[in-house]
């Protein structure tokens, strides 16, 4: 069982369902392996393209691809008004901003540790839910946390880090600011009622998220100058369709049914694939703290999936039982 809300009653008889639990911990699985692929893939792909406009190219090109998909499945529909709070918050804060910050900072750190400290969002989950949400975190959770952070820094290693250079303490700096950016979209997403489902939003956030993402490419490194080539143009299509369409969909459907801070805990484990992916691919150095970050990290995972399945009743409530349309993520039974 998970933490959930208490079902609000709707009159609508095609309000959005959350996925059952099962369905949410393999889109989970998906989520972790496709962002974690990712990591040296941007650091490949920022050789060729500036890190606003490959951006760009991603987003534009996912934008494309969900408003095909929609199209041809006849599910355009336009996004309910009272969905537009957290359509926003995905498409200026997550795929604007916080990606944004991600493409530059990672100039500055390692791949696969630029992994690490993005997903250190986990951490500023906590508070945040806690404030926001009044999600309750047992004491099982209290342990897969403290396990999971202590991994992230024996995977960071501050202390080989070379503070006196200014670039690395930017580097870390914007990354740190992208992931409590991270967190906060996370929360919101977690607390919104939703009125539409996440899949009939997802082209709209894509399509929110172009115009601002295009004048700041502008603003900040004028035109395009893009070396092309086949391989460029194949880690745009993985980072359209599975980093960003795919990834960005399941999130919000996972984070429907699962705790925010249950979820952000379980995608902690994408820093590990990151990490892993990032010493096979571009030849980054596993050291003897990397690997005893990444069993921390492991353990924190499994230790927050066993305290939630054997939770035997909803320790959260994002609002009491009500009469009224739409619903809250989790706020619906578990089928």
């Amino acid at each position: 069982m998970s933490d959930i809300a208490p079902p609000v009653v709707s009159t609508s008889s095609d309000r959005p369902r959350p996925p059952t639990r099962f369905v949410a911990y393999l889109l989970i699985a998906g989520v972790v392996f496709a962002l974690g692929l990712n990591w040296p893939l941007i650091s490949i792909g920022l050789e060729s393209a500036s890190p606003w406009w490959f951006v760009v190219l991603r987003v534009v090109g996912a934008g494309i691809l969900v408003w095909t998909a929609s199209a041809l499945t006849g599910r355009i529909k336009a996004a309910d008004r009272r969905d537009l709070p957290v359509v926003a918050s995905v498409a200026l804060g997550r795929l604007t901003i916080m990606t944004g910050m991600v493409y530059v900072g990672i100039q500055f750190v390692d791949a696969g540790r630029t992994a690490v400290l993005v997903w250190t969002a986990s951490l500023w989950t906590v508070p945040i839910a806690a404030v926001a949400l009044k999600e309750r975190l047992t004491a099982v959770r209290w342990a897969g946390l403290a396990i999971g952070i202590g991994g992230i820094v024996a995977l960071v290693e501050p202390w080989e880090r070379d503070w006196s250079d200014g670039d690395v303490v930017l580097g870390h700096a914007i990354l740190l600011v992208a992931a409590i950016l991270h967190a906060a979209v996370s929360v919101h997403i977690r607390g919104h009622r939703w009125y539409s489902s996440p899949r009939d939003v997802v082209p709209w956030q894509f399509l929110m998220a172009t115009p601002p993402l295009v004048l700041l490419a502008l603003l900040l490194e004028g035109l395009p100058q893009i070396d092309w080539s086949w391989g460029l143009a194949a880690n745009i299509a993985y980072q359209s369709a599975i980093a960003s369409a795919f990834a960005l969909w399941a999130q919000q459907m996972v984070l429907q049914r699962l705790p925010v801070t249950s979820t952000n805990l379980s995608l902690m484990a994408v820093p590990v694939v990151g990490l892993l992916s990032s010493v096979i691919v571009l030849n980054e150095t596993l050291t003897v703290y990397a690997v005893i970050g990444v069993v921390a990290i492991i353990t924190g995972v499994v230790t927050n999936i066993v305290a939630d399945s054997k939770a035997g009743a909803p320790t959260t409530s994002l609002t009491p039982p009500s009469v009224g349309v739409g619903t809250r993520a989790g706020g619906a039974e578990e089928r």
